[in-house]
């Protein structure tokens, strides 16, 4: 269990796509690549805007419920399939490595919250490189229903035995804010994923940074309250 720090947080949850890798267009690639294997026209910006929804979210979201749900799972491997291709692409965002790093410092649980299986975030983990920074991560096997339902962060909550109004977490979609929202937990938000920084004030976020580095910058310049006073400075 972390130290408690007196009007401060005590954990961080962090989204991983789109928040700490840049990943999100890749994702709505392989998600429109998917689509058209199995005969569905689904404009890529549609796509975009559902990426931070699980797989089977993200279907129905975007295909009429009439359509054949014997198709989802062989949809969403597919979409995995198509993704996995992109791995070596992957690259984490200018500063995230520091930000994890400096929670860390700051005596903070700093948990990754996705719903990744276990080859993903092993992938995600490696791009990252700040093992040592991660208290622990969530999984697949970890999750139920998949954001904007804040079953992802209950789950990572518990990873660090951390109670929602002790954390903050760092999200790049709206369905990361309103999975956040339903909890009580505090957001901060980063457009990085490609959501303007309106989208993520009006679903609830408490501050938006362009990028990560400038959000790191803000914690270290006292500008975040919640995360500033877990620093003990």
């Amino acid at each position: 269990m972390t130290e408690q720090h007196d009007d401060g947080a005590r954990g961080v949850l962090f989204d991983v796509d789109g928040t700490l890798v840049d990943t999100n267009y890749l994702h709505t690639l392989a998600w429109w690549q998917a689509f058209r294997r199995f005969g569905h026209d689904v404009p890529m910006a549609s796509i975009h805007r559902t990426i931070g929804m699980g797989g089977t979210t993200l279907i129905e979201h975007l295909i009429s419920e009439d359509r054949n749900t014997d198709q989802d799972e062989a949809l969403k491997d597919t979409h995995g399939a198509l993704f996995s291709a992109q791995w070596p692409a992957i690259r984490s965002f200018d500063g995230t490595r520091d930000l994890l790093k400096h929670c860390a410092e700051a005596g903070l649980a700093v948990v990754l919250a996705t719903s990744a299986n276990n080859e993903e975030l092993a992938v995600l983990k490696k791009v990252i490189d700040a093992d040592d920074s991660i208290t622990g991560a969530t999984t697949a096997t970890d999750t139920g229903i998949s954001k904007p339902s804040p079953d992802i962060l209950e789950a990572a909550l518990k990873v660090a035995d951390l109670k929602a109004e002790e954390a903050v977490f760092i999200g790049d979609a709206v369905w990361d804010v309103l999975a956040a929202n339903r909890l009580g937990m505090r957001t901060i938000a980063v457009t990085t994923g490609g959501t303007s920084e309106a989208e993520l004030r009006d679903a609830g976020a408490a501050y938006v940074f362009e990028n990560v580095r400038e959000l790191l910058n803000a914690i270290l310049a006292g500008g975040i309250p919640e995360l500033a006073k877990g620093t003990g400075r």
